[in-house]
């Protein structure tokens, strides 16, 4: 991985919430296209980790690099700009506004006809959506909300998608669904970034994973080679 592949350089992230520290000197790295798990058990600073990323967490220190800009200290919004979207955990479906409106209210024009994502592309891609375009947010079920907030995030054509828990609390159906339009993700080149608790899942469906445990890696490699080992197990619990 060159310098110029890389779209996220991060090295010696820590973060704090009050007076407990999270992150202790965390590297992340991630190439163009690159479709990388983030795996651990639950506390261990997976989602600390994507929050400071995108600059959600005000007490963090570190180097955080997007697209070759310095970023470190941004604010989320800013991060946005550079490319980045975000599904967070819970989903932040905007509940008094329509789907329609969810999905169009930070739409960018596609500058790729065919790898770009349209309105039409993602009705196409969820058509659950395209029945439900006058609903608000707040008449929507759990994966209708998912599959909302997928779009909308590949609305604002990201070349990083970050997903947190993207199938949590999920139908096996919708499960089944979304990791089904992630594989599609990947297939156009957008990079992605996936927290799951399916670490079976995330393997199949990333390049690379990394593992982590206290706010620290204890492992990372090429996702088929974890898949066939024992280490990873073990650090899981499962």
């Amino acid at each position: 991985m060159t310098v110029r592949d890389l779209i996220l350089d991060a090295r010696g992230i820590q973060a704090w919430y009050g007076s407990s520290h999270v992150l202790h000197g965390l590297d992340l790295h991630m190439a163009r296209g690159e479709s990388v798990g983030l795996l651990g058990r639950n506390g261990m600073g997976k989602s600390t980790l994507i929050r400071t990323l995108l600059g959600h967490v005000a007490q963090r220190q570190g180097q955080i690099q997007f697209f070759g800009a310095d970023l470190s200290r941004a604010q989320p919004h800013e991060v946005a700009r550079r490319g980045v979207a975000y599904v967070p955990e819970g989903r932040g479906v905007f509940a008094n506004l329509s789907v329609r409106e969810n999905l169009l209210m930070a739409a960018r024009p596609a500058v790729d006809a065919v790898r770009g994502w349209t309105l039409e592309r993602v009705l196409q891609t969820f058509p659950r959506l395209s029945e439900r375009l006058g609903y608000l947010g707040s008449q929507l079920s759990g994966g209708e909300q998912q599959m909302l907030s997928i779009g909308r995030a590949l609305l604002t054509q990201p070349e990083l998608l970050i997903l947190d828990e993207a199938t949590e609390g999920l139908a096996p159906m919708v499960v089944a669904e979304i990791w089904r339009v992630l594989a599609q993700i990947r297939q156009d080149g957008i990079a992605t970034l996936i927290v799951d608790r399916d670490y079976r899942r995330v393997l199949a469906h990333s390049d690379r994973a990394v593992v982590l445990q206290k706010g620290r890696v204890v492992l990372a490699g090429q996702s088929r080679t974890l898949a066939g080992g024992t280490e990873l197990i073990g650090l899981l619990g499962v």
